[in-house]
């Protein structure tokens, strides 16, 4: 190689340096977007009167084990493994850390070797004929050394004959980010894997939310289940007492027959309340990827609703933004649309390449590897769009309205988030105000159903009267049982709306590859 080979290409790899350090990334950078912080809705927690209140102290994000239940706490542990939504979540995840290290690969050269072994012979007819070689003609010697070219090797043939022709070497190339185009690109991916990070953990969000509603709900028919079995018996007992008056004729069979109707009743509840406690069991063991039946022994021994909490940590309001998977999600969304905008601007600039080659050509086997074989080609390419009908222009101006529409969602989301947490607070409030109140309601209707018997068997009043404070009772126990059950999903809507319950559970494996 001679030394002005070498000259040549350091001058062009110094101008080619030059350039990659005069260039400059275009398009906006992202900024996270100011939100603003509702001061009226972390006020509530100032005027509370319910008994279990919302404090502004640090959030828990293990909010179930406010519950303070054992069985529900070893649910949600195993639900972060099993939960197939979780585990699709998480593919998912995968996948798009998989697209940010292909995206990323475009900031580096690339090293391709190959090698290959070619039987060729060529035609007077075609190339040969540029060399001056005819059918009839007798040319010189061929390069592998046996025969001339143009003579045939078989008498009636034209041509040359076969040869060998052995190659190997390396290919390289590198596109200069000099307009940051590439970089935009790694920029992008690395947003929508953090939308997608943002997805998984929301998808296991609304699993926990999930998973404990259902177990409120199975408590909370279990329950209404012992109720109405505690009123069937005194239903029964009170159906013998006016058998037993009807016989001895101090009452009619009017009432033995309202009384055996309004036991035949309440018992018709049971099925439907049994069947309840199946499905609902059913559904938690779909959450936790178990089949059915799996978990009847486990969630079959009947249990009160979990009683509320004292106090209910919520956070502060500056941590919301930070702590819901859905607003992060949209910002992430956002940041990938802006540096998309970046990548639709570097399309208008002219693109440059790297490119090289070097390896080693012979005719025969046993002479490749000398020095004599080698071969190379270097040089830079460059392309620059000229005209491309309105593509480039239509692809920036799509890139910028896809920007304008993550930016109003990521706004929604934000104000969606809000209103969530102020509607949890309210109703989280008033429900537990009206456990209150049907509190006592129970006790009134237990007091009066108690007076109304005994004046039954006094003979001061009508069965009747019996029959219609019994049923009051029924509903108001009924009321009080799901009031209480609807207090404590209404705490699992407020912890969800809070945005926590995936922090302490997944670290994202991901992140730094």
């Amino acid at each position: 190689m001679k030394a002005s080979d070498f000259s040549y290409r350091a001058l062009m790899l110094e101008i080619l340096a030059c350039l990659v350090m005069a260039g400059c990334t275009v398009g906006p950078d992202f900024q996270r977007p100011a939100t603003s912080t509702p001061a009226q809705v972390f006020d509530r927690t100032q005027s509370e009167q319910a008994p279990s209140k919302a404090v502004e102290s640090g959030f828990n994000s293990d909010w179930w084990t406010l519950f303070n239940d054992p069985t529900l706490n070893a649910l949600e542990k195993q639900l972060a493994d099993a939960n197939l939504d979780v585990a699709a979540a998480s593919a998912r995840l995968r996948q798009s850390r998989a697209e940010q290290r292909v995206a990323g690969a475009a900031e580096y050269p690339t090293l391709d070797g190959a090698a290959s072994y070619d039987r060729e012979r060529g035609s007077p007819n075609g190339i040969l004929g540029l060399l001056g070689v005819s059918p009839t003609d007798t040319p010189s010697q061929s390069a592998s050394g046996d025969t001339p070219l143009g003579v045939a090797p078989l008498p009636g043939s034209k041509g040359s004959p076969a040869y060998n022709l052995y190659q190997a070497g390396f290919d390289t190339s590198w596109e200069l980010d000099i307009w940051g185009r590439n970089r935009r690109g790694v920029e992008a991916a690395s947003a929508l894997a953090d939308a997608s990070y943002e997805d998984r953990n929301a998808v296991l969000l609304s699993a926990r939310a999930e998973l404990a509603r259902d177990y409120i709900e199975l408590r909370d028919t279990q329950s209404l289940l012992r109720i109405a079995k505690q009123n069937l018996e005194i239903a029964r007992d009170t159906t013998k007492l006016t058998q037993v008056r009807a016989h001895e004729g101090v009452t009619t069979d009017l009432d033995v027959a309202n009384a055996s109707a309004q036991a035949a009743s309440i018992e018709s509840l049971i099925p439907t309340l049994e069947s309840r406690c199946t499905t609902t069991i059913n559904a938690i063991g779909v959450l936790l990827a178990e089949e059915p039946g799996a978990l009847a022994q486990t969630l079959g021994e009947p249990h009160d609703v979990p009683a509320l909490p004292a106090q209910v940590p919520i956070g502060f309001p500056s941590e919301l933004v930070q702590r819901r998977p859905d607003i992060r999600k949209a910002e992430a969304q956002l940041h990938a649309a802006t540096a998309s905008i970046g990548m639709a601007k570097a399309d208008f600039y002219p693109r440059i390449s790297l490119n090289g080659s070097a390896g080693f050509q012979s005719l025969q086997l046993s002479s490749l590897a000398n020095w004599a074989s080698g071969q190379f080609v270097v040089g830079p390419s460059i392309t620059m769009p000229i005209f491309e009908g309105g593509r480039l222009k239509g692809t920036l101006h799509l890139r910028e309205a896809q920007q304008q529409e993550a930016a109003i969602d990521y706004k929604r989301t934000v104000l969606e988030a809000w209103r969530e947490v102020d509607d949890a607070l309210v109703v989280y409030d008033a429900e537990q105000l009206r456990r209150d109140r049907l509190t006592a309601v129970v006790a009134l209707n237990q007091r009066a159903l108690s007076v109304a018997q005994q004046r039954y068997k006094a003979g001061a009043l009508d069965y009747l009267d019996v029959l219609n404070v019994q049923k009051q009772l029924l509903d108001a126990q009924s009321n009080l049982e799901q009031s209480q059950a609807t207090a404590a999903a209404n705490l699992i809507t407020l912890c969800k709306a809070l945005g926590g319950g995936w922090q302490s559970t997944y670290a994202d494996p991901y992140a730094s590859r």
